[in-house]
């Protein structure tokens, strides 16, 4: 067998054998791809709904509950002020 028949085979098989690992790489480029791409929407639909959940907590639950402790903090508040009026006036009469 001459070199040069010998050189022109193994050149022929490394290039089978280089297109046929291209192809597969890609196939796996390309399930690995698709696989990711449903993944990330699942991801998405997901965001969407917790984003969704978050508003309707802060909408139907924070809220009321910051509007009933701030009403609870000013009515403590009045009832300070009012007893700090009545200190006062207790406290001239003494001195």
């Amino acid at each position: 067998m001459e070199v040069g028949l010998l050189r022109d085979l193994v050149i022929i098989i490394s290039g089978l054998i280089i297109t046929c690992v291209a192809i597969f790489l890609a196939v796996l480029a390309y399930l690995l791809y698709s696989r990711a791409k449903s993944f990330l929407e699942s991801v998405g639909v997901v965001a969407t709904t917790v984003r969704e959940i978050t508003a309707v907590v802060k909408d139907e639950v924070v809220s009321p509950v910051v509007q009933f402790t701030a009403l609870i903090k000013g009515i403590c508040q009045g009832f300070d002020t009012v007893s700090g009026l009545f200190r006062k006036q207790e406290g001239g009469k003494d001195g």
